[in-house]
């Protein structure tokens, strides 16, 4: 079999049975794909069960020259998988990744607002338009809920619980979670769902869909992230904000008034609690008060 073969068995794979997101299947699936290009180029000839150690050091000291350590260590792990994979289904014996070492990278901390910030974000948005109730219903929801970009555009009205203050999330791997949801998030919500949702010419498919653009539809991704940009454009706010921007300060407020990192980590979704610890690293004053407020030697 050639390369296209296993990685297609791969991809479904990471699919059916890892319950992947499509963005993370094509992620692998580049990866392996720029792999496949360097071999072409350099005319060797290896296919997934025979390509060993050297080819990939080869390979990963090419593409070193390309991306940054933070881009080769995820590449890196994508590899790995697959010949996981290979391995775990019997194809080859031994994983040629086993000895490669992972670029040391830093940790990177993410970017925030401050409450002063999003209000004013909030603030500018049109609400002489009929979007605008959308789009503040939607700013609210992913920083009152700590949403991903995919979970908000994919949010169902049928996973809306507001009598019993949670909301159904699907994150990552299609795993469910439920996140509590604020009296003032319900309130927008309710008033774009009962005033400007119920206008639109629902296309089939998208009955269930809370956000839609104006035909009817789901938003993408990029819609969110325009929105968001004008805004900050807006009101001459000089950083570079995306819609996980309003997650991060969603997590980084909570810590910062007092909420455990277990409870944060369980609204994120994060599998592991070395995910959320980031946010610690953000405000060393917050820190301070910790110290002086709990220790016996303060």
């Amino acid at each position: 079999m050639n390369w296209q073969t296993y990685i297609k068995s791969f991809q479904s794979y990471l699919k059916i049975e890892r319950g992947l997101s499509k963005n993370t299947i094509d992620n692998y699936s580049f990866d392996l794909f720029r792999l496949t290009q360097f071999l072409d180029k350099n005319s060797i000839q290896k296919n997934p069960i025979t390509i060993g150690e050297e080819e990939i050091q080869q390979f990963i000291y090419a593409i070193s020259k390309e991306v940054n350590p933070r881009s080769q260590a995820r590449i890196i792990s994508g590899l790995k998988s697959f010949f996981s994979y290979l391995i775990f289904e019997d194809y080859r014996s031994d994983n040629p990744m086993e000895l490669i070492e992972t670029p040391k990278i830093g940790r990177k901390l993410p970017d925030t607002l401050s409450v002063q910030d999003i209000d004013a974000l909030i603030a500018a948005i049109d609400l002489s338009k009929e979007e605008g109730e959308r789009n503040k219903a939607m700013l609210e929801t992913l920083y009152g809920c700590g949403l991903r970009v995919s979970e908000l555009i994919t949010l169902k009205i049928s996973d809306l619980f507001f009598e019993e203050g949670f909301i159904k999330i699907t994150g990552k791997g299609n795993k469910q979670r439920f996140v509590p949801i604020g009296s003032t998030t319900q309130m927008f919500i309710e008033l774009y769902k009962n005033h400007v949702r119920i206008k639109l010419n629902i296309q089939k498919g998208h009955e269930d869909t809370l956000f839609l653009n104006r035909r009817g539809r789901q938003l993408t991704r990029a819609m969110i992230f325009t929105i968001i940009k004008d805004l900050a454009v807006k009101i001459n706010l000089n950083k570079a904000i995306s819609p996980h921007t309003f997650r991060h300060s969603f997590a980084t407020h909570l810590l910062e008034n007092g909420a455990d990192l277990r409870s944060i980590q369980l609204m994120l979704g994060h599998e592991s609690i070395t995910t959320t610890e980031v946010y610690v690293h953000l405000d060393r004053k917050y820190l301070t008060q910790v110290v002086n407020q709990f220790h016996p030697r303060k």
